[in-house]
């Protein structure tokens, strides 16, 4: 990979975070990955993101830049050497690509965390929007790939990214609410895509699994609880898992 005195500040299990991990990786960006304890920010985090003062924050050369739809086309923009572009050349088609990255972001997601809270006939209704908004994915993933692997066509692009990151969380939804999302019957080019995607080398060592994601998001509901109180424990036992899952545990030793 290309030395490039590139930093990210975040977590392991964050969708957010992971986007900006898969496109400097798709862009063979080498960067040092800063681990950021969200229940006890750093001075790092509050300096480099005063506005939100949440991760992910990519440092380049000194310079801060937040939010990550803006960092996926900042990294886009700025490491163009190897040809590899994560939006489409097409104005018309880049315009797309970002307009279904926004609609994923403020109104799927919102729709999916609506499941979690709901109960009884206001959980079928949560249910039934998430899915017709999965409706709505699968018929735009259908116009864009034209009939390639992925949203980006041969390659993962920008949308693959933004939609692909939750894949696993959705799945670990599906296993907690007792419902069903990806139904291959109603979306499935989306479903025969999430295969691809999540199985992808680029992506798979960086994505969480779905039992990884269903022990985190149990863990925030028991700390939403009060039922979680070694906030530590957690963070350590969160970062063995990630560096087992890579075949690297001497980073965390050499901590000790």
């Amino acid at each position: 990979m290309v030395s490039s005195g590139v930093q990210v500040v975040g977590t392991t299990y964050s969708t957010y975070v992971n986007r900006v991990q898969i496109a400097l990786n798709l862009k063979s960006v080498d960067f040092e990955f800063i681990k950021e304890n969200l229940f006890s920010k750093s001075d790092l985090l509050l300096k480099s993101n005063p506005v939100n003062k949440k991760v992910p924050v990519l440092i380049h050369d000194g310079k801060c830049i937040c939010e990550s739809l803006v960092i996926v086309q900042y990294i886009d923009d700025t490491w163009t050497r190897n040809g590899y572009s994560l939006l489409p050349c097409d104005p018309y088609d880049r315009a797309v690509a970002r307009f279904w990255a926004a609609y994923f972001d403020e109104k799927w997601i919102p729709m999916w965390r609506e499941i979690s809270t709901a109960e009884g006939e206001a959980k079928e209704a949560a249910v039934a929007r998430a899915v017709e908004g999965l409706v709505l994915l699968d018929e735009a993933f259908v116009q864009i790939s034209k009939g390639k692997a992925y949203f980006g066509g041969d390659e993962i692009g920008f949308l693959d990214i933004v939609i692909g990151t939750m894949v696993n969380w959705i799945k670990a939804r599906e296993v907690m609410a007792n419902v069903k999302l990806l139904d291959e019957t109603k979306i499935p080019g989306l479903v025969r895509w999430v295969d691809k995607f999540i199985s992808n080398d680029v992506v798979k060592n960086i994505l969480p699994s779905t039992d990884e994601a269903v022990e985190v998001m149990n863990y925030y509901r028991a700390r939403a609880d009060g039922e979680a109180s070694n906030t530590q424990s957690f963070v350590i036992l969160a970062e063995v898992k990630y560096l087992a899952k890579c075949g690297n545990l001497n980073h965390l030793f050499m901590k000790f």
